[in-house]
């Protein structure tokens, strides 16, 4: 019997995530610099009589793997546009859930991927993707972008080359739906993002736009970035998404493995991965 076909998952990073006002069909608009970190979820998969998942690893106790799990709901999508045989998936959940790291969408991208390649399609062939979740095209792409509109939008960025880093997740929760509550109480915010820098200097010069409020929910957050920017070789250090993962981009390898050393032994309730970010050589 033949392997199962394998994709990763690979964990999206906002580098820089400006979000606008609330629009009368209920979405934000947002603009958004995104990088891939090599730490990722791995999507096996093989044809089936019908669609099926399995889910095993680190985070696996926390997701069920029933008819509502976005893989599933992403594959019937999917082979609606596309055809194909049925596929049997097995999950590997290395990555944390509900985390601003875009693992489920990363999964369901993953799954997306695995059904064009058996159908003899291209990802590009999908439609409105983002019906299934605003971070599945760019997680469709999975490699350095720009993402704008509903996250439908997504532009390539390549030649932006590879980069250190580290990612944090302090295991706590943080309410997406808080978040967004409280940022609508404020003034719309810019969308723009800086123009004519390189990767790294165009996030330093952006923002995350809910990572105040998520520090107001979530102290803990706080306490990861005041952390991180102490740490030798960080260049950049800020919370993705709506957290509570925090990432900082490092000078090289040895830094980052410096600080996962350091804040794994103050931290150990906390994960910690440090490793590569950016479009594979």
């Amino acid at each position: 019997m033949s392997q199962p076909a394998i994709e990763l998952a690979r964990a999206k990073i906002n580098l820089t995530l400006h979000v606008g006002g609330l629009r009368e069909d209920g979405y934000h608009p947002l603009s958004s610099l995104v990088i891939f970190a090599d730490a990722a979820d791995v999507v096996r998969a093989k044809p089936a009589d019908s669609f099926s998942l399995r889910i095993d690893g680190p985070f696996s106790g926390e997701l069920s793997a029933g008819e509502d799990n976005l893989i599933l709901r992403a594959a019937r999508f999917a082979h609606e546009q596309l055809g194909g045989p049925k596929l049997e998936f097995q999950l590997t959940k290395n990555l944390p859930v509900s985390s601003g790291i875009g693992g489920g969408s990363a999964d369901a991208a993953a799954a997306m991927r695995h059904v064009a390649s058996f159908a003899g399609r291209d990802i590009a062939e999908f439609k409105h993707s983002e019906k299934i979740g605003a971070d599945i095209p760019v997680c469709l792409l999975s490699r350095t972008a720009l993402m704008e509109g509903i996250g439908e939008r997504v532009s390539a960025m390549p030649g932006e080359g590879r980069h250190f880093g580290v990612l944090i997740n302090p295991g706590l929760p943080v309410s997406t739906g808080q978040i967004f509550q409280a940022f609508d109480q404020g003034p719309a915010k810019d969308l723009a993002q800086p123009e004519d820098m390189d990767l790294i200097e165009a996030a330093l010069a952006g923002r995350n736009d809910l990572q105040p409020i998520a520090c107001d929910l979530q102290p803990e957050i706080v306490r990861v970035l005041m952390e991180l920017t102490v740490q030798t070789g960080v260049k950049l250090s800020r919370m993705s998404g709506s957290g509570a993962s925090c990432f900082a981009i490092v000078e090289d390898m040895q830094s980052a493995e410096n600080i996962k050393t350091t804040l794994s032994a103050k931290y150990p309730q906390w994960w910690i991965w440090a490793g590569g970010f950016g479009d594979p050589a």
